[in-house]
């Protein structure tokens, strides 16, 4: 008989850090799994989970917030769940943390007003606010992804979509880039860089239903899930992700990225 192939998401305190339409993340998932006739449950981590319910989780989701909210997080998370978070991606349990979320897994935030947030370490860059000394980076985005073999994506390299944060990420000497800013910003505006992988997980500046756009990230995530949890390597019913791609090919058109590929 066919072992029936489930998996449990959690989703990093949803009414604190969901500021940007970060549950579009969570539905393209639960969809992608449906189709496939893999059962996926949600669960909510906020600041009563405890260490068990978070190890039952086999693939990780952070949103973005604004800095009060960000606080109380990091907070929590260095104190209360950050030993936990670290043992489960050392042993390879994916996670995806957008926008502003990447922050609290580095060394430090410094905000806007000087405040420094410790982060969980798990990386080792920097973040700082410059407030009204540099511009917000904002605006649609596109890159080249460099930290994740181009076999295990399905040959397609290009990501797109959008940023918006004040803050400004500079990434440690053993910190390996997520992707090459092809347009936008990126990490800082400055080195070309976007993002960072450590392992299975992804921290990236792109916000809000970033993988409606990028199946094949979706499908990454979803893959190292199942293999982390079962074992063994894990091959995904192909989907028909025409109009998926037809999104994210638009976006490449109209930032006229696909010239720098």
């Amino acid at each position: 008989m066919k072992k029936i192939l489930e998996l449990t998401v959690g989703w990093l305190y949803p009414d604190l850090m969901s500021t940007y339409g970060d549950r579009g993340n969570v539905i393209v998932l639960s969809k992608r799994s449906e189709w496939r006739s893999i059962p996926l449950s949600v669960i909510p981590i906020s600041f009563e989970t405890s260490r068990k319910d978070l190890l039952s989780c086999n693939l990780v989701l952070g949103g973005g917030a604004q800095d009060r909210e960000q606080e109380l997080v990091a907070n929590d998370l260095r104190l209360n769940k950050g030993k936990t978070l670290k043992e489960m991606f050392t042993r390879g349990i994916p996670g995806l943390f957008v926008c502003g979320s990447p922050q609290l897994l580095g060394k430090y935030y410094m905000t806007g007003d000087g405040k420094k947030l410790l982060g969980l370490g798990i990386f080792q860059f920097v973040t700082k606010h410059f407030g009204h000394d540099k511009p917000r980076c904002i605006g649609n985005t596109a890159g080249k992804v460099v930290g994740i073999p181009l076999s295990e994506i399905g040959k397609r390299e290009t990501i797109v979509g959008f940023e918006n944060h004040g803050g400004r990420t500079y990434l440690g000497q053993n910190d390996k880039p997520f992707a090459q800013v092809l347009k936008g910003y990126g990490n800082n505006g400055e080195d070309g860089y976007e993002g960072a992988v450590y392992k299975n997980v992804i921290a990236c500046y792109y916000h809000g239903p970033f993988l409606s756009k990028n199946p094949h990230i979706a499908d990454w995530l979803l893959t190292k899930a199942l293999e982390i949890k079962y074992g063994k390597i894990q091959t995904l019913t192909p989907l028909n992700d025409r109009l998926e791609w037809k999104a994210h090919m638009l976006m490449l058109s109209r930032l006229e990225a696909y010239k720098d590929i």
